[in-house]
């Protein structure tokens, strides 16, 4: 029986690159994790992976954090190069007043938690010998607004312990590899 480890896990970490990306805002690896041609379809961002940087930068950066968290992965082969893979993820937002995209969250006047819970249905494809996502559908299962109780502000913490949305983050060498850069490693 043929496992197909090497190729679940370079899947997998494209799935979690993902994650990384759109949580830091490091729209720059998104080229890296989808095929050329590749298209991308959640609620209201929808076209090939290009409309879609626009897109979601729209929608997350005006977020004060996000955090999307992935559940269980099911990874199915359709021959050597076509695999399709189901992932749960559960997507912590945290909305400002004011928020400008009220199509997507609502403006409440103050800062509150978007939780959104649901799945990525991908299509990867195999080419050149790199797994990347030919297509994604996110699907909602759930989803809820709540209030923020104390603690939610970072800003009185400091800063070493805090995360960014640029390279001050401390995980850039981690994601050199998929923004074209040397991790020195």
């Amino acid at each position: 029986m043929n496992m197909r480890v090497d190729d679940r896990e370079a899947i997998r970490e494209i799935i979690a690159a993902y994650a990384h990306a759109i949580d830091r805002r490091r729209w720059d690896m998104i080229g890296s994790l989808f095929h050329a041609d590749g298209v991308f379809k959640f609620a209201g961002v929808d076209g090939d992976w290009r409309g879609f940087i626009e897109q979601a930068s729209a929608i997350l950066n005006p977020c004060i954090a996000t955090q999307h968290q992935l559940g269980q992965t099911l990874i199915g082969f359709e021959g050597s190069d076509v695999a399709h893979a189901e992932t749960y993820m559960t997507a912590m937002h945290i909305v400002p007043a004011g928020y400008p995209r009220t199509e997507v969250f609502p403006d409440w006047g103050r800062t509150y938690s978007a939780v959104v819970a649901g799945r990525y249905i991908d299509r990867f494809e195999r080419r050149d010998g790199a797994w990347k996502i030919a297509s994604r559908t996110g699907l909602y299962d759930w989803r809820e607004y709540r209030e923020l109780g104390e603690g939610a502000d970072l800003a009185p913490l400091p800063q070493e312990v805090r995360g960014y949305h640029d390279d001050r983050d401390p995980s850039t060498p981690v994601v050199a590899r998929f923004r074209g850069q040397s991790s020195g490693g």
